[in-house]
């Protein structure tokens, strides 16, 4: 089911987009692609299903993973503020609380008005670290944790794999346990479950950069 929210409202009719930030949905994502590729290649159809297959159960490990690091937290200390309102379906699934995002749909800056009631609401939740992205400073960020005491956490990866084309950790897997390591550890609990995972994928990456 699609999410309506603060940035994305049912008013506008587009619904909240980021579906990739949810292990199961990214796995849907994957499911689409191969298929797509065995109906225009059929006979390279048993290397798509292979690697489907493959991705699959990583996603499936971090999935669990995540649900276990999860259970560390307390649920009223599940509270996301971030720079950009990716984590809608991440934070249903896992049942966390979105509180708020700097970054609206239209890209504008926040109001002092906006900024004022996102600064009341992490008081009155006693959110514990806010989120913001390594490829785009948030100076509203920074402010909001000075203002509450909150930690400002600055390294969440967007959309940038880590590492480079043919490494081991350059894969939506790798950057996705990244960031709920981050978050998990930012807001009191243990993501060994996290850290301990291997999601590898050993096939052959002829990307090119820059895309």
């Amino acid at each position: 089911q699609w999410v309506f929210d603060f940035s994305f409202p049912e008013e506008g009719g587009k619904p909240n987009p980021h579906l990739w930030t949810n292990p199961p949905m990214a796995k849907s994502y994957a499911e689409v692609i191969r298929d797509v590729l065995v109906q225009v290649d059929p006979k390279n159809a048993s290397s798509y299903e292979a690697n489907f297959a493959a991705l699959a159960g990583v996603i499936d490990e971090l999935d669990a993973a995540m649900t276990d690091a999860t259970a560390t937290i307390p649920v009223e200390r599940r509270l996301l503020l971030t720079y950009h309102d990716a984590y809608a379906y991440f934070a249903r699934h896992y049942d966390w609380t979105v509180v708020g995002a700097i970054q609206p749909s239209s890209f504008d800056e926040p109001t002092p008005r906006d900024v004022a009631d996102l600064i009341s609401q992490v008081r009155i939740k006693q959110v514990p670290a806010v989120f913001g992205s390594e490829v785009f400073p948030s100076s509203v960020l920074e402010q909001i944790g000075r203002e509450t005491g909150a930690r400002y956490i600055d390294v969440l990866r967007d959309d940038d794999l880590p590492g480079g084309p043919g490494d081991l950790d350059h894969s939506w897997q790798a950057l996705m346990r990244f960031n709920f390591v981050t978050m998990i550890e930012a807001l009191g609990g243990d993501a060994m479950t996290l850290k301990n995972l291997d999601i590898s994928i050993r096939t052959a990456d002829r990307a090119e950069y820059p895309q």
